[in-house]
């Protein structure tokens, strides 16, 4: 009798958490295509690009997708309804990143499973409308020895700058308007999952890797040596993000689906720790309206969103997939929304339900 109370217990909290994040979501399948990254464009609030992977990125090819959402974004009427695909551009091999350009509305650079990148334009609405959205990349890049995992663009001081992580165990400092890397940095052992610039601190960046390590580097030492390199957990890192507010504070997340925080001035130990479960936290995202708020996509097919001014407790756990959660990202336009995918071919875009009474009217 107990089982079947508790049976009964465990499937209504499930009906009460689907029904209540099921709110004004919209969302996008890519049948046969499983995402790996999302991110909402710089320029215009309702554009976001999908990069995404035949096979789980196991073997196959890439493909990358312009999204649109429905303009009347505020109305409960766009509950369920799908987001609009715009274009769709293929790669020979599996995409694992994406960045926008942050000085040029329709560019993009993505990063694959060849060890390349690949910058891409006529990503707009007109462009797209019009099917005048090239089909090759402008530029491709081709260093690395293995897979690229990350990607990311400089934005406030070196807007020609990307900078890649790859399994090759190294990171690349590239100018768009050159086809060879300026610097090539060696300071992890194992597969690198994420990099990426502070947004506070000129030519400072963190990196992250499956041997455990957060390495931070400085971005005009061509030596390419870390400044410092910490045992952020005691199994595989895998993501990491700054703070939009705190210039000191940046997060990490592991296979040992802990989330832990770093202040720049005293890195001997984290300030702060959330548990996100047995699984592991594959990529986080500091919310760029709130201090407090973050999020985490997860292996258990989970997407929780953490206030830390609330405790160490979820806030509230969205369980809209039914695969690998990989991609994360909040829109810089519209407060508290936030995007993600995974595996399972969908892409979501909602608002929290907890963040929902915190909406600026």
């Amino acid at each position: 009798m107990f089982l079947i109370l508790l049976w009964i217990k465990c499937r209504y909290i499930d009906f009460k958490l689907r029904s209540r994040t099921k709110m004004q979501t919209q969302t996008h399948t890519t049948t046969d295509r499983h995402g790996y990254s999302l991110r909402f464009s710089p320029f215009e609030a309702n554009y976001l690009l999908l990069a995404t992977s035949q096979l789980y990125g196991l073997a196959g090819g890439g493909s990358l997708f312009l999204l649109e959402q429905n303009s009347n974004t505020n109305s409960s009427s766009t509950d369920g309804q799908s987001l609009g695909e715009l274009c769709r551009l293929e790669w020979s091999d599996g995409l694992f990143d994406v960045a926008w350009c942050p000085y040029a509305a329709d560019i993009a650079a993505t990063a694959s499973g060849d060890g390349s990148l690949q910058i891409w334009c006529g990503l707009d609405g007109e462009s797209a409308s019009n099917q005048l959205t090239p089909k090759q990349p402008l530029i491709c890049l081709q260093e690395h020895k293995n897979e690229v995992y990350s990607l990311d663009w400089g934005e406030k001081w070196n807007y020609h700058t990307l900078l890649s992580a790859s399994w090759d165990c190294t990171l690349k400092l590239w100018d768009c308007n050159r086809q060879n890397s300026i610097t090539t940095f060696v300071g992890h052992n194992d597969l690198i999952y994420g990099a990426k610039f502070s947004p506070l601190i000129a030519n400072l960046f963190a990196s992250v890797s499956t041997d455990g390590h957060l390495n931070l580097w400085n971005s005009l030492d061509f030596a390419g040596k870390p400044l410092m390199s910490i045992e952020a957990h005691a199994s595989e890192a895998l993501c990491c993000d700054w703070s939009h507010f705190d210039r000191n504070v940046l997060v990490t997340g592991g296979s040992d689906g802990l989330i832990r925080g770093w202040d720049l001035r005293k890195m001997r130990t984290h300030v702060f720790e959330l548990y996100s479960g047995e699984f592991a936290v594959r990529r986080l995202a500091c919310s760029p309206h709130s201090a407090a708020v973050l999020a985490s996509a997860n292996y258990d097919f989970t997407t929780r969103i953490w206030n830390l001014e609330r405790g160490e407790s979820a806030q509230e756990v969205n369980a809209r997939h039914t695969e690998f959660v990989c991609g994360l990202d909040w829109n810089p336009h519209r407060t508290h929304q936030l995007a993600d995918c995974g595996w399972d071919s969908l892409a979501n875009v909602y608002t929290p339900q907890c963040l929902s009474g915190d909406l600026v009217v």
